[in-house]
């Protein structure tokens, strides 16, 4: 795959883009990208393999959305079922990138271990309280350094693995290699692109609440449940946006919708 290198300000504009996109269908959009969390948390509370069947399928729905952002941006129609489009694209190489995914995300926090004795693991895969004594030492801090920084080249391999795999139909080692080279060529944007999002999905709406909080705690309150109805479909949209800024649109036939 020839991945694209791009300038520095495109990941800004990834953002803007993922916006415009979201405008021309926000019903279809929201629908689709909550339907998403939603499915993958119903899976996942199922007792012992809720978490792991999670992570199976996670790639086969995120590209789901990704086909409703392909659909919306060509101008055609599709109905809410296009989420699960992804289970007629190259499945045996989506569920396989889930599971490559969940292994090296399992051995991150495995590693994590020698420095605080499995609390982060504990924390992350049980989802158990954790003695606040425990996650304020010095071992619980370096833990998670130590998880940002083995787990970031895991989110570059994963990055882009979906699309490759379900649109060019590429097996997953090969997909999840070629999105790695793809994130690494294009750190800059990528830099950008994670600034833009901190601030838009985090900071941004921080403010706007604590703000009208002074005015109305009433209103703030009320505001706070539509705002990620509008944050967490641009966001989506966006990955959509800078996954065609990188590899280009698929070919004619090669993404269900």
């Amino acid at each position: 795959m020839d991945a694209r290198q791009l300038p520095s300000q495109r990941g800004f504009a990834w953002l803007n883009e993922g916006f415009r996109l979201w405008r021309r269908n926000p019903a279809l959009l929201t629908f689709v990208s909550f339907g998403y969390l939603l499915t993958l948390l119903l899976v996942s509370i199922v007792p012992f393999i809720g978490q792991p069947i999670a992570s199976l399928l996670m790639p086969v729905l995120s590209l789901g959305v990704l086909n409703t952002c392909l659909a919306i941006d060509q101008g055609r129609k599709a109905g809410p079922d296009v989420l699960f489009s992804g289970f007629q694209q190259n499945l045996p190489a989506l569920v396989m990138i889930g599971a490559i995914y969940l292994v090296a995300s399992v051995a991150v926090l495995a590693i994590t271990i020698v420095a605080d004795g499995g609390t982060l693991l504990s924390m992350m895969t049980t989802g158990a309280r954790i003695d606040p004594q425990a996650t304020g030492g010095t071992g619980f801090t370096i833990a998670l350094l130590i998880a940002i920084a083995l787990s970031t080249p895991v989110m570059m391999a994963y990055w882009f693995a979906p699309v490759l795999a379900g649109w060019w139909k590429i097996p997953a080692p090969k997909a999840m290699f070629f999105s790695f080279i793809a994130c690494q060529r294009n750190w800059r944007p990528f830099l950008m692109y994670s600034i833009a999002l901190a601030m838009f999905a985090a900071v941004l709406p921080s403010m706007v609440l604590a703000l009208v909080g002074r005015l109305s705690p009433i209103l703030a309150t009320l505001l706070s449940v539509p705002l990620p109805l509008v944050v967490i479909p641009i966001v989506f949209a966006s990955f959509y946006v800078n996954a065609c800024d990188v590899f280009g649109p698929p070919r004619d036939g090669s993404a269900g919708a």
